[in-house]
């Protein structure tokens, strides 16, 4: 079982900075993309950002490029969104996503997991 564990939300005022943590643990074996999805109250979820773990291949949404640039750190199977020139539209949950190979009941199985979400709030 792979879990996902986030930190790093909260409030800012417009124009600031948040950078967001997601650390993956659990029975795997390799993760092969990492990625930040979004979800605003009465809206649909929607894509931030990802990133390829090997490729290290990024793709962000419209929204996000030029101010959010996404990273990693493999040897801890952790992904970072760091998200400068915060807007008030930016306010969401934003949740972590991790697809890969790990070792369940079953044998080796791929995994599709997200994390419990973490709030952004920005403040005009």
């Amino acid at each position: 079982q792979v879990q996902l564990v986030e930190s790093g939300g909260g409030l800012v005022q417009a124009g600031g900075s948040l950078r967001l943590s997601c650390a993956a643990s659990g029975n795997i074996i390799r993760v092969n993309a990492m990625g930040w999805y979004r979800q605003a109250p009465g809206k649909q979820r929607e894509l931030v950002a990802t990133l390829t773990i090997r490729g290290n291949t990024t793709n962000y949404g419209d929204f996000a490029k030029g101010r959010f640039t996404i990273s990693r750190d493999n040897a801890k199977n952790t992904v970072y969104l760091q998200m400068n020139s915060l807007k008030p539209e930016d306010t969401a949950v934003y949740y972590c996503n991790a697809v890969g190979v790990g070792y369940s009941r079953g044998g080796i199985q791929q995994f599709d997991v997200w994390g419990q979400g973490t709030q952004v709030t920005v403040s005009s």
